[in-house]
């Protein structure tokens, strides 16, 4: 499946009808989730390999590494709600393109603190840290813990670049590049005053070194 194939594809999936504020739950843009995609698949980074999605939410970029020829897939998220239109989107996905992905894929409801696992990829968009300081760094710590190669969506800011260097260095993890991309939030929330809103978010590529 080529990216433009992707993209087309993870449009017509379901977003999560209830997001909860508190949890930052933003759906990945289909566009950008594509892209993502595709980077590590061309880095050797999916096909074939036992992929996480930590914080996975409607399930975009879990079903994407799927549908990429991932090895295993596991999408984890505190939220059963969400995580039940995740398993509707891959019966979805399974119906638009004829893959039979559901057997490679599974869901786990628990926080990503309380996860625990050895696996090749990470490829996770977090909660960027608006409502709750921070709370993208404790995504970023366990992805250290337990991948060899993590791709991590951050808010864009300069000082949020150098601090989240150094936190990676100080886990054991080193920055292969970061890409600067858009993130397009449609409007949500009743805090929300325009129709959507776009930021500036940084892709962390990161090896883990040890």
């Amino acid at each position: 499946m080529n990216k433009k194939q992707l993209e087309i594809t993870l449009s017509k999936l379901k977003d999560n009808p209830n997001p909860r504020v508190e949890l930052e739950q933003y759906t990945i843009p289909s566009d950008l989730a594509a892209e993502i995609l595709n980077l590590a698949y061309l880095n050797g980074d999916v096909k074939g390999k036992v992929v996480v999605d930590l914080g996975c939410g409607s399930g975009r970029l879990m079903i994407g590494a799927a549908l990429m020829d991932a090895k295993k897939v596991i999408g984890i998220d505190v939220n059963k709600d969400v995580l039940a239109i995740a398993k509707e989107n891959v019966k979805i996905a399974e119906r638009l393109t004829n893959q039979e992905i559901g057997t490679r894929i599974k869901l786990v409801c628990k926080d990503v603190s309380d996860w625990d696992g050895n696996v090749d990829t990470i490829i996770q968009n977090p909660p960027f840290g608006i409502q709750k300081l921070h709370a993208d760094r404790h995504f970023l710590q366990k992805a250290l813990e337990c991948a060899r190669k993590i791709y991590s969506l951050h808010r864009h800011y300069e000082k949020s670049r150098i601090f989240l260097k150094k936190l990676i260095e100080q886990n054991g993890g080193k920055v292969e590049k970061i890409i600067k991309f858009k993130f397009k939030i449609p409007y949500m929330f009743k805090f929300h005053k325009k129709p959507y809103a776009i930021y500036d978010v940084d892709l962390f590529i990161i090896s883990r070194l040890r």
